[in-house]
């Protein structure tokens, strides 16, 4: 949610590419009683899941464990529990996020590109379909509080209907795809554009999003090295690249952290 949400907010109009191989990036770290795979995830996708073949599936079916960046509520109770999050006065979520997410779910969906599609939920079924534990890095609290911090720096500033960051919808779609597309490849230059874009336009959006969450989860992963077992954690794939990267901070800490996909 969080990477779909500055993919709307800065998304450009990138050069066509041609149709992809679905080789999504992944990493692992390990030491001699721990292997923790790390992959990036695409939040809304079509209903090709190539991607969940080959090298993905093996890593998610050695895991005793998998880790995402939130758990949202499922079932018939989901909307009510979301909702109720919502009506907290100190998550309540700004008219900017509230249109830039919409517009981007929007976009997406233009495309054929589902949430209930996306890498995150397919993991999720999956392992609890064969009853595999299944936690979150954050609480969906956590992540609506900062959307709502994110009120005065996002660089989402658009009405119902006008573009967002000076882009059509027709543009943002397009990026979408594009987007999705460069996921599937495995090609991080997208994302670090992308990434680059958001920390100049707006460095204080780009710390709570990014560089914040980045160090965490960073931490969480080095200290789960210290627990024997295999580990699949998947996050949205643009805190995988880059500078400041959870891979990066990972190798800051004198962390091997090898591509493996």
């Amino acid at each position: 949610m969080v990477d779909l949400l500055a993919a709307a907010a800065l998304a450009a109009a990138f050069p066509a590419v041609p149709p992809p191989q679905s080789t999504p990036a992944m990493f692992e770290i390990h030491d001699s009683d721990t292997t923790i795979y790390l992959f990036g995830t695409f939040h809304a996708l079509d209903g090709d899941h190539e991607w969940f073949d080959s090298g993905v599936r093996d890593a998610f079916e050695q895991s005793n464990e998998l880790v995402l960046e939130t758990l949202l509520p499922e079932g018939p109770n989901a909307a009510q529990e979301i909702k109720q999050s919502i009506a907290a006065p100190s998550v309540a979520p700004s008219a900017a996020f509230l249109t830039t997410t919409k517009m981007a779910i929007n976009a997406g969906r233009s495309q054929g590109m589902q949430i209930n599609n996306g890498a995150d939920m397919v993991l999720r079924h999956v392992a609890e379909a064969e009853g595999k534990p299944v936690e979150g890095l954050e609480t969906l609290q956590l992540q609506l509080n900062m959307f709502n911090h994110l009120r005065m720096t996002t660089p989402a500033t658009a009405k119902a209907g006008q573009p967002v960051g000076g882009q059509s919808m027709q543009d943002l779609s397009q990026a979408m795809a594009d987007m999705q597309s460069a996921w599937k490849r495995g090609d991080q230059s997208v994302f670090v554009r992308m990434l680059e874009q958001l920390g100049s336009a707006a460095p204080e959006t780009y710390r709570m999003m990014f560089t914040e969450r980045n160090a965490r989860w960073a931490d969480w992963i080095a200290a789960r090295l210290q627990t024997p077992g295999k580990v699949f954690v998947a996050v949205g794939a643009g805190h995988l690249a880059g500078k400041g990267s959870v891979i990066d901070l990972l190798q800051k800490q004198g962390l091997k952290v090898e591509r493996v996909q």
